[in-house]
């Protein structure tokens, strides 16, 4: 596979199997063990369950908005599992599958939905950037990155991810610029899930494609099909290695769809049928590699049934261990931010203690 066999103003897309579970391109399949495959595959199914498990904790009033990954969990683990030990994570809010390859705990993730800042704090070793909200500034915060690791020679590789809507704002544009002016080694992935919100693709851009968009800034983009975890990683590790070896960024678009609502504050029977979604769920990612490897005698219906019955009691406990803790000190809030607390913020945190303590 080439990326220039894949123009994304020709529109083509590049997949290696199809919704049925069954190769394309057989010549593509990447070279993964047994075991790698079962991992992706549990991975996948993780994400899945975590999002279940989350999102009715949410509705019990036990967690705060989450945003749901359900549908798109190909495009994460498929990229994630591509990247090396060194290379940086750099997130948005909906890239669940993709912070459990890169090590991120189950712990963390829960505490970050539950309203702890301490679940953004990464494990030594990990190299995951925090949860960044404001859309887009994922796109220039890898692009810095990718910069600081030429200018210190280094030879990690940033992955940042971005929705559609994303492509909409300015640090979209001003990330993919500076990364490619500088060469930096970067990959931007672009979840297309056709929703920003409630406002579909369509409405946001009169591009044919997302992948295009790159071509204005000097640097190569391919449409590929997110719930085709072998496509997903066959482009990713490819773009990964060319900005290893000083090839500069790429731009993915994941074709893919989000299942679900925007996040648990969101209704999206206002905006879209249920005949839109319906055609999507047989393009389910999860159901798809699940065929795949059904058909190769990897998994059956008892493996398929313990594992997720062990992944559930695991999540249970996580989330469980959770909620019964206390709630986040105040101080917590205040010294998370800096190693020393600066004597304004410090001064801050003084009057709040004062007025829960009764203070004026």
């Amino acid at each position: 596979m080439e990326f220039q066999d894949y123009n994304p103003l020709e529109g083509k897309m590049y997949e290696v199997m199809n919704k049925d579970g069954k190769l394309t391109k057989k010549e593509d399949l990447p070279d993964l063990k047994k075991d790698e495959l079962l991992y992706l595959y549990k991975t996948m199914l993780y994400t899945r369950v975590i999002d279940e498990k989350a999102i009715s904790y949410q509705r019990q009033g036990r967690m705060l908005t989450y945003a749901p990954n359900t549908g798109q969990e190909a495009t994460q683990v498929g990229s994630a599992y591509a990247m090396e030990k060194g290379d940086y994570l750099v997130p948005s809010f909906r890239e669940l599958g993709a912070w459990l390859v890169r090590g991120v705990p189950l712990k963390n993730i829960y505490l970050y939905w539950y309203g702890n800042e301490w679940g953004s704090h990464m494990p030594e070793g990990v190299n995951v950037l925090p949860i960044s909200i404001p859309i887009a500034s994922q796109f220039s915060h890898a692009a810095g990155i990718g910069m600081a690791n030429n200018i210190k020679g280094e030879n990690n590789v940033a992955v940042a991810y971005v929705g559609d809507g994303g492509t909409s704002h300015g640090d979209f544009h001003e990330g993919l610029n500076f990364a490619a002016v500088f060469n930096a080694p970067v990959v931007f992935i672009i979840q297309n899930n056709q929703f920003a919100i409630s406002v579909p693709r369509k409405k946001q851009t009169k591009s044919q494609t997302l992948a295009q968009k790159a071509i204005a800034y000097g640097m190569e983009g391919i449409q590929v099909d997110g719930n085709d975890i072998f496509a997903m990683y066959n482009v990713t590790k490819k773009a990964i290695d060319k900005a290893r070896n000083g090839g500069g960024p790429t731009l993915i678009e994941a074709y893919t769809y989000r299942l679900g609502a925007h996040t648990t504050s969101d209704d999206p029977s206002k905006y879209r049928t249920d005949e839109e979604v319906e055609p999507w769920k047989e393009k389910d990612p999860l159901l798809r590699f699940e065929k795949y490897l059904r058909e190769e005698n990897l998994i059956d219906d008892k493996w398929v049934k313990e594992t997720k019955e062990e992944l559930e009691k695991d999540v249970v406990a996580t989330f469980e261990s959770i909620e019964n803790k206390s709630d986040t000190e105040v101080e917590d809030i205040f010294k998370y931010h800096f190693e020393t607390m600066p004597p304004q913020l410090e001064e801050q945190m003084n009057d709040y203690l004062e007025f829960l303590e009764g203070g004026k």
